[in-house]
């Protein structure tokens, strides 16, 4: 007495094991869902059972093998993919508890349908990864949902099953939606439909652009993590965090450090659809100052980061000017020894301190006039003075100076924003403002820093300098 539950694969005559056959030539008996046995009635001798059902009748499938391996046969229960993955080994094992039976139960394990177009997609399971099945059958959608949540906040790489039917067209929908609040809008996603079969078709795309119209109840769809990647047709996930980790071997290890402190809070952002003349920045102001209010506050003009890098790269810009030392001091040296660019700070100038007393004006103030008759084409750094700042607006405006750019990070209660609101009056200067009260130095130095490494922007490699 004996009842094999065997997987068959996926589908493709390639994909079945000898384990399996070995399994059916044994049996006297095979026991099924109808549509499976076109894939291995080859494989069956004229004189076995062939005991076919239709769906949703597992269970009497179950009890139909139980009652011929008690009379004396051998029989195979058989499952697509993998038998005990959503298959029919749980069914029997537990059938065979049920029932108090002495038959012997062997479980042969078959290809799953997610290994099956994992290899088609290329290698998106390299990492930890979890299966969910979309199937509300005989689990409820709450605590699908709160899987599904879990395994996209996670990081996960989640192959999805039975992802959408004729009656079940929503979910999917939901899924996608629930992924979206927690993964980036590029993240990977590959579907197969009908994997290992005829009517095979593989499609790689992004989780922005993954439409559930394109699934249906054939398809195995994979969701990435984030670190996984579309390289030459293929959707490849690396085995381990940070996909770049590897190219970082010589980096020193504050590089190191700060690369996977960009990539944490690149994930962390509540809008990751962030073009990267933006995004830049955002996650230098945000590793500086650990406030994620910097992505509500960084105001800028469109491509300022990439303009003045230009300029930088062109030769252009040899200048930089700040309100206080702390800015200059905040600056790295390692990129501008690299850039040949100088910083200038006229606080602590003679000229400035006289003026000041002369003028009754604030030495940051002061500052401003003889930086814009020396420097008129400068990058600008503000990180304290609203005043030094408010002053370089009307030297602009009355074209006594033309700046490369501005950074707009005072700080402080009075005349602060309204400084702000004048630098952004200045249209044809490109310039990155921290809206509202908030500012500092150090926030000033590190978006001067965001513009002088912009070629490390698209490999997200920050720190280059430190």
């Amino acid at each position: 007495m004996r009842i094999y539950v065997a997987g068959i694969g996926p589908g493709s005559s390639e994909d079945i094991t000898p384990a399996l056959l070995n399994a059916v030539a044994d049996s006297s008996v095979v026991v099924g869902y109808k549509y499976y046995f076109q894939f291995i009635e080859k494989y069956i001798s004229k004189d076995t059972i062939c005991i076919d059902t239709g769906m949703k009748k597992e269970r009497q499938r179950a009890e139909m093998a139980f009652e011929y391996a008690e009379k004396g046969n051998t029989v195979c229960v058989i499952s697509s993919g993998d038998a005990g993955i959503y298959g029919m080994a749980p069914l029997i094992y537990e059938m065979k508890r049920d029932r108090g039976s002495d038959v012997e139960i062997i479980s042969i394990p078959g290809i799953s349908a997610f290994q099956k177009a994992a290899s088609l997609l290329g290698a998106p399971m390299g990492h930890d990864f979890c299966v969910i099945s979309m199937s509300d059958l005989m689990t409820p959608w709450q605590l699908i949902e709160k899987r599904i949540k879990a395994a996209a906040e996670a990081d996960f790489i989640t192959a999805v099953y039975n992802p959408k039917s004729n009656g079940r067209y929503w979910q999917l929908y939901r899924l996608k939606e629930l992924f979206l609040k927690y993964r980036s809008e590029d993240n990977v996603v590959g579907f197969v439909r009908q994997a290992g079969r005829d009517e095979q078709n593989i499609t790689i795309t992004t989780l922005k652009e993954f439409n559930p119209e394109d699934v249906d109840m054939f398809t195995v769809v994979i969701i990435g993590n984030s670190q996984s990647y579309q390289w030459n047709n293929a959707f490849i996930t690396p085995r381990g965090y940070y996909r770049n980790d590897n190219d970082n071997e010589d980096c020193k290890v504050g590089q190191s450090i700060m690369i996977k402190s960009f990539r944490t809070i690149r994930n962390e952002l509540k809008n990751r659809d962030i073009p990267t003349w933006k995004l830049w920045p955002m996650l230098h102001a945000i590793h500086t100052t650990a406030d994620f209010d910097m992505e509500n506050l960084l105001w800028m003009d469109d491509n300022a980061t990439a303009d003045i890098y230009n300029k930088v790269k062109d030769g252009q810009l040899k200048t930089i000017v700040t309100d206080v030392s702390m800015v200059a001091a905040g600056i790295r040296k390692g990129a501008l020894e690299r850039l040949g660019i100088k910083t200038v700070c006229y606080i602590n100038d003679p000229r400035a301190i006289e003026m000041a007393k002369d003028k009754n004006i604030t030495r940051a103030q002061a500052g401003m006039r003889l930086a814009a008759e020396e420097y008129p084409d400068a990058l600008y750094a503000f990180g304290n003075a609203p005043t030094a700042l408010l002053e370089l607006c009307s030297l602009v405006r009355k074209k006594q100076c033309s700046p490369a750019g501005i950074i707009g990070a005072p700080v402080g209660f009075v005349h602060v924003e309204e400084s702000k609101h004048a630098a952004k009056s200045l249209v044809n200067i490109p310039k990155i403002i921290i809206d509202g009260r908030k500012g500092g130095s150090n926030l000033a130095a590190t978006l001067v820093n965001s513009i002088l490494t912009f070629d490390d922007a698209e490999l997200l490699r920050p720190g280059r300098d430190v």
